[in-house]
């Protein structure tokens, strides 16, 4: 359906070449950068004055576990290494109802939008019993609040009796899964460039799954023509998990069965040596890179630079909010410049490479090229910051400034030409009331 040009004009600064004055969004789509001392050939194009505001591509949020936000700062699962935190979050987790699913997937999608994200993932694994439809939850929620989304049905089907780490409670058997993971995708998956809702099949890690889940997810996936995403070289304690029970490193693991392929993304890939990177490169395989979650776990720090240098694609992801304690993707870009400024140095890491990650390169992860990137016949998902606040005052580079002195929200955002968040806020959304009912959720579900 045709709608009213926008000119979005003069911005104070915007992430794109020959765009100084500005873009020009049309059907959804970027249908014209405006150079420097030009005038849109667009006629009766709206005005949008953006000369207050840096534009930037929309961030995407390539790994995220939206049910985490009922967990937070959780004293139980604080201070702990990943498999004792895992064991500690997993009986809480199990108490996930559809209820409180909604009201965690609805504040983590808010966090996020209103931080300038507009495409996001989630990777959800935990389905006790009468949490079926946890998938349907989510898209509800996503088309509630207006952002594009790449949902992943989940699985755990190796339970503590198994050996692996999951209580019984929160893990299906194969059958049911797999099943079900066709049902969602014919359900929900939507194909396209407009596409807003859709659907990737994501085991929950070599050490929740059996080998053969694995590999009937990656022949599901191949025959559906969707994306496989899973946990993979995380910690050293996975690397051995894998070789004491598969008698193998994890992506050879994962390559056995199906896996190392272009339709493949991968969160964290901390602990890959040189040969192993080579061989994603070649496979084209993606990285997700949780910067906030690395740390506060202590699990290491993803290679960024070799990784690139092998050929792999790189996104950024802020991962479960009980293991970063937020959804804010643009503190996420400011995180994932500061730990790779430290381990790289000046000379190889700019915060234009935080931004990459977080747009170009997360895009990559999700496979769809028409994101990440403010260029004609792109998708209009824009995210506009204001620099009025006292930490820019005094700044000089306003693009450098949105990561350097530390942005939160942004002013203005933009799905497919809509606009999504307006004066910091999203339009129809009652924080005060989601803020009490995702407490109490969470309150009942510690115990508390």
């Amino acid at each position: 359906m045709s709608t009213t040009p926008i000119w979005i004009k003069d911005p104070l600064a915007i992430l794109a070449e020959g765009a100084a004055r500005g873009v020009v969004v049309k059907d959804g789509r970027i249908a014209e950068l405006v150079p420097a001392e030009a005038e849109p050939a667009t006629a009766d194009a709206a005005i949008y004055d953006a000369s207050g505001h840096v534009v930037i591509p929309g961030l995407i949020n390539t790994h995220h576990h939206f049910y985490q936000t009922l967990t937070r700062a959780l004293p139980a699962a604080m201070d702990r290494e990943l498999f004792p935190w895992l064991k500690a979050l997993y009986p809480i987790w199990a108490k996930l109802t559809p209820e409180a699913l909604d009201a965690a997937v609805t504040v983590a999608m808010a966090e996020l939008m209103l931080s300038g994200c507009t495409t996001t993932t989630d990777h959800h694994y935990v389905f006790p019993a009468g949490l079926e439809d946890a998938v349907g939850i989510e898209v509800a929620a996503a088309k509630r609040l207006g952002i594009r989304v790449l949902l992943t049905r989940g699985s755990m089907n190796l339970s503590e009796r198994d050996g692996g780490l999951p209580p019984d409670s929160v893990v299906q058997d194969e059958d049911t899964i797999l099943a079900d993971s066709e049902r969602v995708v014919a359900t929900y998956h939507e194909r396209g460039p407009d596409a807003m809702v859709q659907i990737a099949l994501a085991p929950c890690s070599p050490f929740s799954v059996t080998g053969s889940l694995m590999q009937k997810t990656a022949d599901l996936a191949d025959k559906l023509d969707v994306r496989l995403h899973t946990h993979l070289a995380e910690t050293e304690d996975e690397n051995r998990f894998c070789e004491a029970m598969f008698g193998c490193r994890p992506l050879d693991y994962l390559e056995t069965h199906g896996w190392l392929g272009p339709r493949t993304w991968l969160a964290h890939g901390i602990f890959f040596n040189a040969e192993e990177m080579k061989r994603l490169g070649m496979a084209k395989t993606t990285i997700t890179h949780c910067a906030c979650s690395n740390q506060l776990l202590a699990s290491g720090c993803c290679p960024v630079c070799e990784m690139e240098e092998a050929g792999v694609g790189i996104g950024l992801g802020v991962d479960g909010s009980a293991s970063n304690d937020g959804s804010n993707l643009m503190q996420e870009v400011r995180a994932a410049f500061l730990l790779q400024r430290a381990r790289y140095g000046v000379g190889r890491i700019s915060h234009k490479d935080a931004l990459r990650w977080a747009t170009k390169g997360s895009a990559a992860c999700v496979g769809r090229p028409e994101l990440g990137e403010i260029a004609v016949g792109k998708a209009a998902d824009l995210a506009l910051f204001k620099l009025d606040e006292l930490r820019f005052s005094g700044s000089g580079d306003p693009i450098a400034a949105l990561v350097l002195c530390g942005a939160h929200r942004a002013d203005r955002v933009m799905v497919g030409g809509r606009w999504t968040v307006i004066d910091g806020a999203i339009p129809g959304l009652d924080v005060g009331g989601l803020i009490d009912r995702h407490s109490a959720a969470a309150k009942s579900m510690r115990g508390g």
